[in-house]
């Protein structure tokens, strides 16, 4: 049984930050955090907001190098493209992202929510910098939230709505160039509205969707909607490395005086690690769902810890393990076993990615159809559907080749010819002709090679029907 003290104590983990007692918004007036890890994430941001705006324009051999058209049922990956048919390699590729991101969270915790999640990037690294450019400082933004409206308060609001406007324009924009394709995009941009009403209100659905969020709703993506805060009460353990409060070195906190007790930790409970962070938690009270780990509180830490001539790291990246015991960190089985599945899934995803054919081929019986006999000849023929699947941007011409059996032939009905179209498909009647003396049962397995010129490119077996 807990006691009254210590129910009180942990009495933080019973509602999110972001919501008072009442159950209504808290708002956060987070502090910009300053100092060597902040700028870390600054320049890396740089770095990927960079990719996140450049890609959708580049371009391989003329297509883009990443393309995810949902309507059309087509995704390009680093200039391949990928159909429906592949969707079990997209399955196998999410599959192992999963993976991998719990062996991730499992050694390192949440820190890709805070240094590469799209959602933290967005918010605090362009989002809010914008916010404290045009609003000032956090008290400033309070302090004008508390006002009623006058002529200030209605000129900086607007001005940074309108921002926020033009950046979530931006933003999604560059997402829709994602589905379908810059060119496409920019036809759309630059013509009259009347012309592509569809594409003109998905861009106004995906900017009114990041303006909400980014201008209200902000961190209850991490808090509220996003899963991964909550799975990670399941993922992490003692060894994990998180932004952790070394309680062993800052407990019994307090206020530096004359009159405060010898045993007094390295803590001065100057409250700046709450002021700075995004999500407005007590990183003291431990690891909690709202953090995502973004080091704000670790900067803050560190930059008093100078001011008052104590070490830096009483916030810092830690394992409890290692906090309350010393021990350095090791690679436990249950780290172990996640890395085995992941290299497993890697090898698998691999494979599949280099062994997948340029042309997919389907060959099947046409349905009741029986074989026919050619008694002149003496040969036995069963009628078959080609359908021809082309997974690249070019023509490609296909031969097709019998090569388990001799004396065969395969022929195409109609004498049309086998150029299978970029990105496209064909499908035509097949006659396979087999020796008679070659069939020696009710079922012959056939070997099928698909070839373009001199290059093999797959085979394909399929079931030959004869006489008993």
């Amino acid at each position: 049984m807990k006691t009254e003290k210590e129910s009180s104590k942990d009495a933080f983990r019973d509602r999110v930050a972001t919501i008072d007692e009442t159950g209504k918004r808290n708002w956060i007036y987070p502090v910009q955090p300053v100092g060597k890890f902040y700028d870390y994430r600054k320049y890396l941001s740089y770095v990927l907001l960079a990719v996140l705006f450049i890609t959708p324009f580049i371009r391989v051999n003329g297509r883009p190098l990443f393309l995810f058209d949902i309507l059309d049922r087509k995704f390009i990956l680093f200039g391949k493209i990928f159909w429906p048919q592949d969707f079990f390699i997209f399955g196998l590729t999410m599959i192992t992202l999963i993976v991998f991101l719990i062996l991730f969270t499992v050694a390192f915790g949440r820190i890709f929510c805070g240094w590469i999640c799209p959602q933290t990037i967005f918010m605090e690294m362009l989002f809010r910098r914008v916010e404290y450019w045009i609003e000032g400082s956090a008290s400033k933004m309070k302090l004008r939230d508390r006002r009623p409206w006058d002529w200030e308060k209605v000129r900086v609001r607007f001005s940074k709505w309108a921002v926020f406007w033009g950046i979530s324009f931006l933003i999604g924009n560059t997402f829709l160039a994602y589905i379908i394709g810059s060119d496409r995009l920019i036809q759309i941009v630059t013509s009259p509205p009347s012309e592509h009403w569809v594409g003109f209100i998905a861009m106004l659905v995906f900017t009114t969707v990041f303006f909400f969020t980014y201008s209200w709703f902000r961190e209850q993506v991490c808090t509220v909607v996003c899963p991964y805060g909550r799975l990670q009460g399941v993922m992490l353990d003692r060894d994990s490395i998180v932004v952790a409060y070394d309680y062993m070195r800052g407990e019994p906190r307090g206020k530096i005086s004359k009159k405060a007790p010898a045993d007094l930790g390295d803590c001065i409970d100057c409250d700046l690690c709450v002021k700075v962070c995004p999500t407005g938690i007590d990183i003291r009270n431990g690891t909690q769902m709202e953090c995502v780990h973004c080091t704000a509180c670790m900067d803050a830490c560190d930059s008093i810890m100078e001011k008052v001539n104590r070490p830096k790291g009483l916030i810092r990246y830690a394992s409890e393990e290692r906090i309350s015991s010393g021990k350095k960190l090791s690679f436990t089985p249950r780290m172990k076993a996640y890395s085995i599945i992941l290299l497993g899934l890697i090898g698998l995803l691999s494979f599949l990615l280099v062994s997948r054919p340029d042309v997919e081929t389907r060959i099947l019986r046409v349905g009741g159809q029986l074989f026919q006999i050619q008694e002149e000849e003496g040969t036995i023929s069963n009628l078959y559907n080609l359908h021809l699947v082309n997974k690249t941007f070019n023509e490609i011409p296909i031969e097709l080749e019998l090569l388990n059996i001799e004396g065969g032939r395969i022929q195409i009905v109609g004498d049309r010819s086998l150029n299978v179209p970029p990105e496209g498909n064909i499908q035509v009647p097949i006659l396979i002709y087999l020796p008679r003396e070659k069939i020696t049962s009710r079922t012959t397995e056939l070997r099928i090679g698909i070839k373009s010129g001199e290059r093999q490119l797959s085979t394909y077996k399929t079931n030959f029907l004869g006489p008993n």
